[in-house]
């Protein structure tokens, strides 16, 4: 019997993948909705259904894209209260980085997507990258000033 997987199982195959299966194995997957028949109809709609996830994956790449073209160059800054040293008495986080980005360039930026090795503790211009996407990865220019 061949059925197409709804759900990963792990001795078996990944979502979406067709597999060739007993027959009481089979109904016993059908029935707990792990798995469907593969039939004519359901092999369309999963040709389908990949190929949607496809046009989408695609689409959120040229976003992604299109949003590091909009931070090539820019940079923002960030006030922090510093002492007599010149160092400041907190830190900057990617959340403050990212409140930054939405008042001042008027982006709205995850703050998950900003990756921080280590909180901005000094005064001066940093260099922080953005992880838009797997594939695609932005610098931002963030200048941390003395209140």
């Amino acid at each position: 019997m061949e059925v197409i997987l709804l759900t990963d199982i792990r001795s078996l195959g990944k979502k979406g993948d067709t597999v060739t299966v007993k027959d009481g194995y089979g109904r016993n997957l059908i029935s707990k909705k792990q798995a469907a028949a593969a039939t004519a109809r359901t092999m369309n709609d999963l040709k389908l259904q990949k190929a949607h996830e496809e046009k989408q994956a695609e689409e959120r790449l040229l976003a992604a894209q299109e949003l590091a073209g909009k931070l090539a160059g820019l940079s923002i800054s960030v006030k922090v209260r510093v002492g007599k040293d010149g160092k400041a008495f907190g830190s900057v986080s990617s959340k403050e980085i990212a409140e930054a980005c939405k008042k001042q360039l008027n982006l709205d930026i995850d703050k998950k997507k900003l990756v921080l090795s280590e909180p901005i503790k000094e005064t001066g211009k940093t260099v922080v990258p953005l992880k838009l996407h797997p594939q695609v990865t932005a610098q931002l220019t963030v200048n941390v000033e003395a209140e």
